[in-house]
């Protein structure tokens, strides 16, 4: 027999409150048709993107995530020593170590808080969301703090015509809590590494650090390239429209619910005709929200469902008690999607 004490965690958890962080600088597309040989309308049409948001050199990835945690506190009505958990989902902190979470929790002003970052890109806001509901209901935190943040512009090709117009930066925040309701569903998640090389970085850091300009992307200057993300646009979008519907399906499923039981849909923004395509597999009815946030954003890859989210909130398309589904998909490939009760 063990003689482990058990947990003494929630029931269940919730999301108790959301906040988010837009760099001031808004990038429009005739901007971005300074490096590439497309257009307005193309960019639009396959897309859906009309703007995005870059970060200027003070608006740091610990920066945008300290000011969208302070929102997401203070609307959760807690204050920051409450916090027992930073979790960050980011691949854009360029130090290997330490952990941009353990300067977050510091400078938010916890008391010294565990603090770890995540790489899953563009479903690490749903990987992160899973973890905290575990600390949660197991124990070992009250409040967790979750934070998806990137500076996307920092590893932008803006000589690739399949990727420069797509990213944008910022931070999306929430803090989990406990519960006496489940309001948080059965995370669906995993991931394909048989697809890994349809998103990547296109130099290793060691490569890069060598410096052998044979092995080096150069651009229209000669000069090397610094690490960029690309990615195989088609083969992506096949993933994302025919197999992240299943995975949609499931997490309701999971959830017990139907698609008519739903009042928001939050979908990763990756693509607006991804986003589309979804919705019409998923027979989503007409009373259902959907995100679409990509439009004036971009990909924030894991920033897009908080930043998504708390918008539809501003803005009184969605209100608190919503019940809304969320899933993330990208690089890796990986992917999450539950069903949550909106703050």
């Amino acid at each position: 027999m063990s003689k482990i004490k058990p947990s003494q965690g929630a029931p269940y958890a919730r999301i108790m409150g959301v906040g988010g962080y837009r760099p001031t600088r808004v990038v429009p597309n005739e901007v971005i048709l300074e490096t590439i040989d497309s257009s307005d309308e193309w960019i639009r049409s396959r897309s859906g993107i009309a703007t995005r948001h870059w970060a200027s050199d003070s608006e740091t990835v610990a920066a945008m995530s300290i000011e969208a945690s302070g929102k997401a506190i203070a609307d959760a009505g807690i204050s920051a020593e409450q916090i027992g958990a930073v979790v960050v989902s980011t691949v854009s902190h360029f130090k290997q170590t330490p952990a941009i979470a353990t300067e977050i929790a510091d400078k938010l002003g916890t008391a010294k808080a565990a603090a770890f970052d995540i790489s899953a890109g563009c479903a690490g806001f749903g990987y992160g969301l899973t973890l905290a509901k575990g600390m949660v209901v197991e124990g070992s935190a009250e409040y967790v703090l979750v934070i998806g943040v990137e500076r996307l512009s920092d590893l932008t090709d803006l000589e690739d015509r399949a990727t420069a117009f797509l990213f944008g930066d910022g931070a999306g925040a929430v803090v989990v809590g406990p519960s006496q309701e489940p309001h948080i569903g059965p995370t669906v998640w995993g991931s394909e590494g048989d697809k890994s090389e349809t998103i990547k970085q296109t130099v290793p850091w060691d490569e890069f650090r060598v410096g052998d300009v044979s092995k080096l992307p150069l651009d229209s200057k000669g000069d090397i390239k610094f690490p960029a993300i690309t990615q195989e646009g088609q083969a992506v979008f096949r993933w994302a429209v025919f197999e992240m519907a299943k995975v949609a399906q499931q997490a309701l499923d999971a959830a017990g619910i139907s698609a008519d039981d739903l009042d928001v849909f939050i979908p990763h923004q990756a693509n607006m005709r991804i986003i589309d395509s979804m919705v019409k597999t998923l027979k989503l009815p007409e009373h259902v929200t959907v995100a679409r946030d990509i439009e004036t954003t971009g990909n924030t890859s894991a920033a897009s469902i908080p930043l998504a989210m708390e918008r539809l909130l501003a803005t009184g398309k969605a209100k608190s008690g919503d019940t809304a589904l969320v899933i993330g998909f990208g690089a890796g490939l990986v992917y999450a999607a539950t069903v949550v009760t909106l703050p």
